[in-house]
């Protein structure tokens, strides 16, 4: 039997990069995945495509994680498509680098609305449909808030909250038998760090240089961690923030 048959997985922000890479891996593992998307729905409908392609089960669901009313029909969507919730990831996240004389109160309501108020709203709705045999929730978090590279100020404050916070939620919801870990990774190859020019950069070959197994990440690097803590393999683990970035710390 799968890692994770009979099991419902809602994944925030999954259209593309890290979060589409988890869908796609929890999917071959027997979830039925949810693709959450907030405006790329193309991309979430071929990341759903080729799940079911490939005998798996996902649907996609539009929704700001950032707003109460779209995370509450996320779920309630989710629970008349699939039943309970078994697995959250926390994946939906944005960011801006600058130097300090650069920041401005939008750059940072616009990054911690997301990777914070965000988090804690799907959070929230998800606990509302969760399964009552627990779970697990995985928030993806970054070694950001362990290196503090020059510029990050505000990502890397967002972060440290999502350290902090599932180390708060690991506590306050391991009663309910779910589980709270994140996953902090390094730099990953996905369409957004193409886009924004980090690929080919120096901070690209900074990354590789200063990292102990040599390259940046692929989303199934991350995806394969996911799967581990959203099975029963990861079944004592909760509060913990895995460093995810070949060794880079």
């Amino acid at each position: 039997m799968k890692k994770l048959s009979n099991k419902v997985a809602v994944i925030t922000g999954a259209s593309k990069g890290i979060g589409a890479g988890i869908a796609k891996s929890l999917a071959a593992e027997g979830a039925s995945v949810v693709v959450n998307y907030a405006s790329s729905k193309t991309d979430a409908d071929k990341v759903v495509a080729e799940i079911v392609n490939n005998g798996g089960k996902a649907i996609t669901l539009q929704g700001d994680v950032s707003k109460a009313a779209d995370v509450s029909r996320l779920f309630d969507e989710t629970a008349k498509a699939f039943g309970p919730v078994d697995i959250l990831v926390n994946n939906a996240g944005v960011y801006k680098f600058g130097q300090i004389e650069q920041i401005n109160e939008e750059d940072f309501h616009y990054q911690f609305n997301i990777n914070v108020l965000g988090l804690l709203l799907a959070t929230q709705g998800a606990l509302k449909n969760f399964n009552s045999a627990g779970g697990s929730i995985i928030n993806i978090g970054s070694v950001v808030s362990n290196i503090a590279p020059v510029g990050s100020s505000i990502y890397t404050a967002t972060k440290g909250a999502v350290d902090s916070i599932t180390h708060v939620l690991s506590k306050e919801l391991g009663p309910k038998k779910i589980r709270v870990n994140s996953i902090n990774p390094g730099m990953v190859e996905t369409e957004g760090t193409h886009a924004a020019g980090f690929i080919g950069s120096d901070m690209h070959l900074e990354a590789e240089r200063t990292t102990p197994l040599g390259r940046i990440g692929q989303p199934e690097d991350i995806a394969l961690i996911a799967v581990f803590l959203a099975s029963d393999e990861s079944r004592w683990l909760t509060g913990e923030t895995l460093l995810a970035g070949g060794g880079i710390r």
